[in-house]
């Protein structure tokens, strides 16, 4: 038993509670629009999925194989709704340290499982984040047991290793994408942009959108520095690492005041966690546990087993790092990418690309009989994103309300490429309540619309000299869908076209 191995205790118990609050971020916000992003009658129902997986794929063994997880032979909105309320159960175990790695375990693979059947809405990056820093805490955890200091099972030094390699590809993958993405990046101007055109703004974002030019190409400078130099001192002597760790801490935190990006900063503090031993960490814990700490300390002992294990696990690692350096190293970097199909070890970056104009879709509905040039139309409110233009910018991470992020994406091509955005018209026009209960507002509590259209806009931050009368401005740019009506037959072409089932929503 080394030094190495035995100061991490205290570590352990830090990580894997903040561990645990984010997955209960991640399961809660699930429970909250599970069904109506992709339930049966949802906006991507995984049963229309499935039958997908089955034409590329064949039977349900073999999209067990692509997609491992629990829904490939029961995706029954009863089984979902119950998976994901273990996952809260077992996650807010986790955060108050009643945890063990079958707990873990249970964890990851029910975490995984959602991202196998989330589709769209889970294509972020932050997904696989989640996967690989569970993977990983599994075996922090004793196997069995519940103990915050098990003395049959103490921290193994070598996974906190790991987290620093994991938190490596993440930070030096984002300085690199950036170098080789947007030229903005290059020539110090992205943050010009930035807060205005990012996923989802803050109240913050207005503010540091109007500071001084000189302050967002220093911002750049920052960014630059954090992302593809401190990296490396993640790989240095213990203080060397510490130093890393309040960089990188305190640079997430700049970002979560900036703007709502999920839980991706929240989770990559919790890795940062890695950086720090007993030593630094202790002052978070009473006088008395510190001493208990050093009592299991001094009798902890590690058996062959958990040697082999740790060793399995290095070289497991190893391997399954090869194509993520290559990744780093390639001219074609690619952002956000698994190599193997459990997400073990994989490939990260953020904002590779800047927007420097903001497009947003705005869907408004009526409920006239006939379209005349009186015709009055009604706009739907969004939770997060941008559409009043006088209502402030929310602040809401880590919570993550998927739909609006899906239309940020949305609004950047055309409805062709999203073609749920369609459904999503679809069910709208028939009064669904679930899926109403996405939105911040309807127009049309209780009464269906008879058409909906969306229109596309170009919003900008309010001047600071207008008073605070309103956060953004807006300027018509042109429709992005033409009105569609419940029966529109080129509407139901298309979504039957797409894989869709109707008939029996439609008599609802």
């Amino acid at each position: 038993m080394t030094s190495t191995q035995n100061q991490y205790w205290l570590t352990r118990i830090v990580f894997l509670r903040a561990l645990g609050g984010i997955y209960f971020i991640a399961f809660f916000s699930l429970s909250k629009q599970l069904l109506p992003l992709f339930g049966s009658s949802g906006i991507l129902p995984v049963e229309r999925y499935m039958r997908l997986l089955g034409l590329a794929y064949g039977d349900e063994f073999a999209i067990f194989a692509e997609r491992p997880g629990f829904f490939v032979f029961d995706y029954s909105d009863a089984f979902m709704v119950a998976a994901c309320a273990v996952g809260v159960v077992l996650s807010a175990l986790v955060a108050v340290g009643l945890c063990n790695g079958l707990v873990l375990g249970l964890l990851w693979v029910l975490y995984m499982s959602f991202v196998h059947i989330g589709q769209e809405f889970y294509g972020f990056g932050w997904e696989m984040l989640l996967l690989e820093t569970g993977f990983l805490a599994i075996f922090l955890a004793p196997p069995v047991r519940v103990s915050w200091l098990p003395e049959k099972s103490p921290p193994p030094g070598v996974v906190f290793f790991m987290l620093r390699w994991l938190l490596f590809r993440l930070m030096f993958g984002a300085g690199l994408i950036k170098l080789r993405g947007d030229p903005c990046w290059r020539d110090f101007t992205c943050m010009l942009f930035h807060y205005e055109t990012q996923p989802i703004p803050n109240p913050f974002s207005w503010h540091l959108h109007h500071m001084p030019a000189v302050v967002h190409y220093l911002g750049v400078l920052w960014n630059h520095v954090i992302e593809l130099v401190v990296p490396w001192m993640l790989f240095g002597p213990r203080v060397v690492r510490a130093c890393a760790g309040v960089l990188l801490v305190t640079f997430q935190m700049l970002l979560i005041i900036s703007g709502n990006l999920s839980w991706l900063n929240w989770l990559t503090i919790a890795i940062c966690i890695a950086c720090f031993d007993d030593r630094i960490l202790g002052c978070m814990f009473t006088q008395r546990f510190r001493e208990r700490t050093a009592a299991v300390r001094g009798v902890a002992s590690r058996s062959r087993a958990q040697v082999l294990v740790a060793v399995a696990l290095t070289l497991g690692v190893a391997y399954l790092s090869i194509d993520p350096v290559r990744n780093l190293m390639s001219k074609e970097q690619k952002m956000n990418t698994s190599f193997d199909k459990l997400h073990l070890v994989n490939t990260y970056g953020a904002f590779g690309h800047i927007g420097k104009i903001r497009h947003e879709i705005v869907l408004k509905g009526t409920t006239d009989p006939v379209i005349t040039a009186a015709t009055v139309w009604e706009e739907y409110q969004f939770k997060c994103k941008p559409g009043d233009v006088a209502r402030r910018p929310p602040i809401v991470s880590p919570y993550h309300y998927r739909l609006d992020w899906h239309i940020w994406f949305a609004a950047m091509s055309t409805y062709q490429r999203h073609p749920w955005l369609l459904r999503l018209v679809y069910l709208l026009l028939h009064d669904d309540r679930a899926v109403s209960d996405l939105l911040a507002s309807t127009p049309f509590a209780g009464t269906r619309p008879t058409f909906i259209k969306a229109d596309l806009y170009r919003y900008r931050f309010s001047p600071v000299d207008n008073g605070r009368q309103t956060w953004w401005t807006r300027e018509f740019v042109g429709a992005y869908l033409p009105p569609l009506s419940a029966d529109n037959a080129s509407m139901l072409r298309f979504l039957r076209a797409h894989g869709w089932k109707l008939d029996d929503e439609a008599q609802r």
